[in-house]
């Protein structure tokens, strides 16, 4: 069979499903092919933040690039329950980041005053030592030194994120194609045609949100996106009564009661397992947070695999050799869904480029005398 649209988007994760969400909104027919089950399914193993606080150290633009995305986060919510009914339960009043020692606290200073002169006075944030820190969360464990907390965060759902946009996507109209797996992408000089299993897409514009398969897919459309995996792993408590109002960097607690811990980084290559010794360091890293943990039952736990760039930001790109061919990655799905939604699909749709985002081309990464280091 032979399938068009107005644009064809390869990847129906948490940043697919946010573009074509958006696109849809801009009037485009939007066709989205999704791997299936088999794939890695980094939308499906997030801990779930909207989260600006630190990221951008040094690259001020990706600073900007979440703060804005994170003031646009109600109204994608609000559009979000209004069209779907799904509440993705968005709790916007700020997050804490501990830090465990003297050392910490003070480096932590050092950047976010560093990221507040480069990005101005609407990057607001406090430094909490021990005592104020306990006030406003009495919870916290005594061998906290303290923390930073800014009210830019917050944390959602992230399951019923995917399944908010999933929704909305689906009643707006897009042909959503689940276990596909792309055989080529091709190029007459004026339409994309994509194919798969014996069947072919065909729309003037495609746009690669496959995550880690972006790295091959992207080469066919003249794009350079040399991204790679990087492992995280996440413990699941029980349900038990609420006693954290906020996210935290380490722990927090769902609208439905149950504990999330994590924030583990390790390059395993493809490996998605959990080992039990990473298990027990995030595990003893909570329970000095809040020792109220150690009687916790665990549930569950997982691991899975952000898509890292080599720097640790964004892919945001348009081939000059394919012109309508377009790559999106990043590793804080969540956190930049509204700025996909509202700011990257009109561009990519035909509007104006959001300012700076020439700072996330994969250009970046062909220069062989830069050295890269992971700014979140």
């Amino acid at each position: 069979m032979q399938h068009t649209s107005d644009i064809i988007i390869l990847g129906g994760g948490l940043v697919g499903s946010a573009c074509a969400y958006g696109l849809l909104r801009q009037g485009l027919k939007v066709a989205l092919l999704d791997e299936g089950d088999v794939a890695f399914r980094a939308s499906r193993g997030n801990f779930g933040l909207v989260w600006v606080q630190g990221k951008g150290y040094g690259t001020p633009q990706y600073a900007r690039w979440s703060l804005g995305s994170s003031k646009l986060w109600p109204a994608l919510a609000a559009d979000l329950l209004k069209e779907t009914g799904v509440d993705v339960e968005l709790k916007q009043d700020g997050g804490f980041h501990f830090c465990l020692t003297q050392a910490e606290f003070e480096e932590r200073e050092q950047r976010l005053q560093s990221l507040r002169d480069a990005v101005g006075e609407d990057y607001r944030y406090e430094m909490l030592p021990q005592a104020a820190l306990h006030a406003r969360l009495p919870a916290v464990g005594p061998n906290v030194y303290g923390a930073s907390y800014t009210p830019m965060d917050g944390h959602v759902n992230p399951l019923k994120l995917f399944h908010a946009l999933h929704r909305a996507c689906d009643t707006s109209g897009a042909m959503y194609h689940v276990e596909r797996r792309v055989d080529k992408i091709e190029h007459d000089g004026k339409a994309f045609s994509v194919s798969s299993g014996g069947d072919t897409w065909c729309a003037p514009r495609i746009l690669l949100t496959a995550g880690l398969g972006n790295k091959a897919l992207a080469e066919q459309v003249g794009l350079h996106a040399p991204v790679a995996p990087n492992q995280g792993q996440v413990l699941v408590g029980e349900r038990v009564q609420p006693f954290l109002t906020h996210p935290t960097i380490y722990v927090r607690q769902t609208d439905e009661g149950t504990i999330q811990i994590g924030d583990s980084l390790e390059d395993m290559g493809l490996d998605d397992t959990t080992r039990t010794e990473v298990l027990a360091r995030i595990a003893q890293r909570a329970m000095v947070c809040f020792p109220q943990l150690s009687g916790l039952n665990v549930i569950r736990s997982w691991a899975a695999l952000r898509v890292m760039s080599p720097d640790g930001y964004p892919i945001y790109d348009a081939s000059t050799t394919h012109p309508g061919a377009f790559v999106a990655t990043c590793h804080s799905g969540v956190t930049l869904a509204a700025a996909h939604a509202m700011r990257l699909a009109p561009w990519i749709a035909g509007g104006p480029k959001p300012d700076k985002l020439d700072t996330f081309s994969g250009a970046r990464f062909l220069d062989p005398t830069r050295e890269f280091h992971h700014g979140h």
